[in-house]
């Protein structure tokens, strides 16, 4: 399903925002646009912050997610349509903007990364927090990993809703597809930290400042 412009929050008028980069933001499983949108004081002055309602009405009536997570394995098919729908939506807004950074938590790092890995000029840099990639082989990997994109990857030592498996498997993944800036919090959980924001912003102004 394609993003809904009538759901998408942003930090700036549609008058002030050429030649500005963009910050898409993508919340995670179960919540909303106004999420992450939280941040937004937080995060540098000089972007314009697009903060999307992820398509798909959580079944239980608790917000909404970029794809189901309501069987045992996840589909790759699934994966792949919310990151090509998103990538569509990026394409459409973008031509205002000077550069494009994606900043996701959980699920929405998920689909970012695919975003990434099947339309690698759509994004020119990737924040993962508490996230990990689909283990599947993609076709863009290779274009993906010859580009190298900036990636940050953050999460915390006690996150115990991303099985740790995965995050291990991105963790040996990113290093070959990407330019990988990697953190791990001690103590923390599913979630996102002041010291983890401050590397973020770190981050961003070094890739985009």
């Amino acid at each position: 399903m394609p993003i809904d412009p009538e759901h998408v929050m942003w930090s700036t008028p549609e008058r002030e925002r050429a030649g500005r980069p963009h910050l898409i933001l993508l919340h995670g499983y179960g919540s909303n646009e106004g999420d992450l949108f939280q941040l937004s004081p937080y995060l540098p002055l000089g972007f314009v912050i697009a903060s999307p309602r992820a398509p798909l009405p959580h079944p239980m009536g608790i917000g909404f997610s970029w794809f189901p997570l309501e069987v045992e394995t996840v589909d790759r098919a699934e994966v792949d349509r919310a990151a090509d729908d998103l990538a569509d939506w990026i394409e459409q807004i973008a031509g205002k903007a000077s550069r494009v950074g994606i900043l996701g938590f959980s699920q929405g790092g998920c689909v970012g990364l695919q975003v990434l890995r099947r339309r690698p000029g759509v994004a020119d840099a990737l924040v993962m927090l508490g996230s990990a990639r689909h283990p599947e082989p993609d076709p863009g990997d290779e274009a993906m990993a010859a580009r190298r994109p900036p990636v940050f990857s953050g999460r915390g030592t006690a996150d115990d809703v991303i099985p740790a498996w995965r995050f291990a498997d991105t963790a040996d993944w990113l290093p070959d597809h990407s330019r990988l800036t990697e953190r791990i919090y001690e103590g923390l959980g599913h979630s996102v930290s002041e010291a983890m924001l401050q590397d973020v912003v770190a981050f961003l102004d070094v890739e985009f400042g």
